[in-house]
């Protein structure tokens, strides 16, 4: 390196020759000098990069193959949660199936009860009714009869006299010795 560092500097104290001769100028010489800077990092700065490439390579593929795995073991969970899915989801649509015929079926039942239930008491209602119109026609008829006999009894008093009412006596005793009679 130092010999390439030698040249340049012996270059400046050239003295110019005509129209012909090398420019000593350190700025103006910009590709040169680019083309040498170039030249010595790619000289010894290929191994680096190469290694730093290569580094960031192996980095992207394995960051690439396990983020290939994460995605097999998603799709494999997801794939197991669908499926999941689906026997819940079925498991669920029997139990609507059987919740539902359950509830149609406790209907019917309810219903079948409550007529059974409004049967019987429509039924004693018609009892309760007919026994209390009975016992209405009975306390009719004691009444009626009672009224019937004390109109009866007043007039037997009023029309009864003792001839009357001996001759009722005599006709009654002639009866039972008539039935005494019949029975012996």
């Amino acid at each position: 390196m130092k010999n390439v560092t030698d040249s340049f500097v012996s270059l400046v104290h050239w003295p110019f020759a005509g129209s012909f001769g090398f420019n000593t100028d350190i700025l103006a010489t910009n590709p040169i000098n680019l083309s040498i800077v170039l030249g010595v990092l790619i000289f010894f700065g290929k191994g680096v990069l190469s290694d730093l490439l290569d580094n960031r390579k192996l980095k992207i593929l394995n960051t690439i193959r396990n983020s290939e795995e994460l995605q097999g073991g998603a799709i494999e969970r997801l794939e197991k949660a669908r499926a999941r899915l689906r026997k819940v989801e079925t498991e669920a649509d029997q139990f609507r199936a059987k919740g539902y015929s359950e509830i149609e079926r406790e209907k019917w039942n309810l219903i079948n009860s409550t007529s059974k239930t409004l049967e019987e008491l429509e039924n004693y209602k018609n009892e309760t009714i007919h026994f209390e119109q009975q016992r209405a026609i009975n306390q009719v008829r004691q009444r009626v009869f009672q009224q019937a006999l004390q109109a009866a009894l007043g007039t037997l008093n009023s029309c009864l006299n003792k001839e009357l009412h001996l001759r009722t006596i005599s006709a009654n005793i002639g009866i039972f010795g008539a039935m005494k009679e019949i029975t012996d």
